[in-house]
């Protein structure tokens, strides 16, 4: 007899990016791989959140392996097909009784342990392909552009090192720049997307991306040192942004850095609705309205 154990990876994660009914979709689209790719006899089970079991009876371990590679293949395949970035990404581990006097146990356990070993092995990639489809979702959804964000992470790195912060600092405000945004993926498009003024209900719904940002990063183990970075880059100096109304430098630096690039990229790039400023009317702007230090940190960079 043999067992497969899987452990389908980012569930979280997804959850929190997309909501809990993509979660759930994805939980009901791997047991029907696995069904799909098992024999009447076998017997599948869901033995956690985001787990299954599936016992084979008589079944040698080569047959075992067969069908764990028919379910990844099926996975693969769902994965071309799906064309909403959200795909079944699991990871397989399997053992095999091969006679009485071994303990069932045991045999579940080396099943486990298989999972557990082959998940150091993916989590980077997976979690990183995860990332990648929930960042392709925010450029698709929302109105920042790739390009965006990409000079958001070239002046940020300015300013930081020209603040002489260390790299450890220096790549969580790129990651920052690329990824502040990122909680855009859970507000509804038709306010992401909407031409004219939100009204009261809709901004505050807008509001919310920060929050959720914030829950995204917290679900990737690469992402959790920029999680509160992502969740203040609204704040304000004098209290007056949002979520929670923090003042000065109670604003993390890295989210305060961000706020200023992200406002000087905004005001020197064309508008449907306005020229480009120039950079010395940006930076002008920016001192009216911001902590003067890292303007003028950011005008000698320029």
């Amino acid at each position: 007899m043999s067992i497969i154990i899987g452990d389908i990876n980012g569930v979280k994660l997804i959850n929190d990016a997309y909501g809990n009914k993509v979660g759930d979709r994805i939980i009901v689209d791997t047991a029907q791989i696995l069904k799909h790719c098992c024999r009447p006899k076998d017997i599948i089970a869901r033995i956690g959140g985001d787990e299954f079991g599936i016992i084979l009876p008589k079944t040698d371990n080569q047959t075992a392996e067969a069908i764990l590679e028919c379910i990844q293949t099926a996975c693969l395949q769902k994965k071309e097909s799906t064309v909403d970035h959200t795909f079944i990404n699991i990871t397989l581990g399997y053992c095999t009784k091969e006679n009485l006097n071994e303990d069932i146990n045991e045999v579940l356990k080396t099943a486990e342990d298989s999972v557990l070993r082959r998940k150091l092995l993916e989590q980077r990639s997976s979690h990183s392909t995860i990332l990648t489809s929930v960042k392709a979702t925010m450029f698709e959804r929302s109105q920042e552009t790739e390009e965006h964000a990409e000079r958001l992470g070239v002046f940020s790195r300015m300013i930081g090192e020209a603040l002489n912060l260390p790299q450890t600092r220096l790549d969580e405000l790129e990651l920052l720049a690329n990824l502040h945004d990122i909680g855009k993926v859970g507000v509804n498009d038709k306010i992401l997307k909407k031409p004219g003024k939100l009204t009261n209900r809709e901004w505050e719904e807008m509001k919310k991306h920060s929050e959720i940002g914030y829950q995204i990063a917290m679900s990737s183990p690469s992402l959790v040192t920029i999680a509160e970075y992502i969740l203040c880059h609204h704040e304000r100096w004098d209290g007056k942004g949002y979520p929670q109304g923090l003042a000065g430098e109670e604003i993390p630096l890295l989210s305060r850095i961000l706020a200023v690039v992200d406002t000087f990229d905004a005001m020197t790039q064309d508008r449907v609705y306005r020229k480009a400023f120039p950079v010395r009317d940006a930076l002008q702007e920016l001192e009216r309205n911001a902590a003067a230090s890292l303007i003028l940190i950011l005008s000698n960079c320029l």
